[in-house]
């Protein structure tokens, strides 16, 4: 299981928080950034169960019959990130996220680019908070889903703005936090602290983060050896 990180913020909107499969399928992870008015682009396993976006609760009738009326619910049951995904196939399309440093004839930019689909999906889950009228929340699937590929390969859920650009998105869910990480243990000492108390741990933490933040907003500072 991968780490949880901080995406680098885009001027004006607050830093979405980035991880792995491991944290992003736990609901109660999710429910949890959301409380704490957290956005976030997080992995997820194909198998998810989610409605499409345009899916709407209804109420059944009893028929006249005694009883406590029916909540609302959605008359058909939830299908999993893949099948949505397939489902929208006429709209994948390439990004391009970031340049990278291997140059290649064919590439000469060494851009870093493969093909993407973004829709707007409900998540279902009985731990998920409805709506009045029972409606699920919507939120953002990411699938990463190359030209030579039968089927998406990497999925994400997102509860960005329903306006972010899909470059945006894909950004952040291609973004380098285990790199990041490395960088923070082996080159900047994470990993060396031997201490017993919460206070000493607490510090030496705090001074690694403060150098790798220096490092990813001063382009001049040295990269740690």
């Amino acid at each position: 299981m991968g780490r949880p990180g901080a995406g680098h913020p885009r001027p004006g909107r607050p830093p979405a928080a980035i991880a792995d499969a491991g944290y992003g399928d736990n609901t109660t992870f999710r429910l949890e950034l959301e409380k704490r008015g957290w956005q976030y682009v997080v992995a997820v396993k194909s198998v998810t169960s989610a409605y499409a976006a345009g899916a709407q609760p209804v109420t059944r009738s009893l028929g006249g019959g005694p009883g406590r009326p029916p909540k609302p619910a959605c008359p058909v049951p939830p299908v999993n990130l893949r099948q949505l995904a397939i489902a929208h196939a006429d709209q994948v399309r390439p990004v391009t996220w970031r340049q990278g440093t291997r140059a290649t004839s064919g590439n000469p930019a060494a851009a870093m680019t493969s093909h993407f689909l973004a829709i707007r999906v409900r998540p279902a889950n009985r731990d998920i908070p409805r709506g009045p009228d029972g409606s699920l929340p919507e939120c953002w699937l990411l699938a990463e889903w190359p030209p030579e590929a039968d089927e998406p390969g990497d999925y994400w859920l997102s509860n960005l703005p329903p306006d972010t650009p899909v470059a945006e998105l894909v950004r952040l869910a291609k973004i380098r936090w285990q790199h990041d990480y490395r960088e923070l243990k082996h080159g900047l000492g994470l990993d060396h602290f031997e201490g017993r108390s919460y206070a000493g741990w607490h510090r030496h933490v705090t001074l690694a983060q403060a150098f790798c933040t220096l490092l990813r907003t001063d382009p001049k500072a040295p990269a740690p050896g």
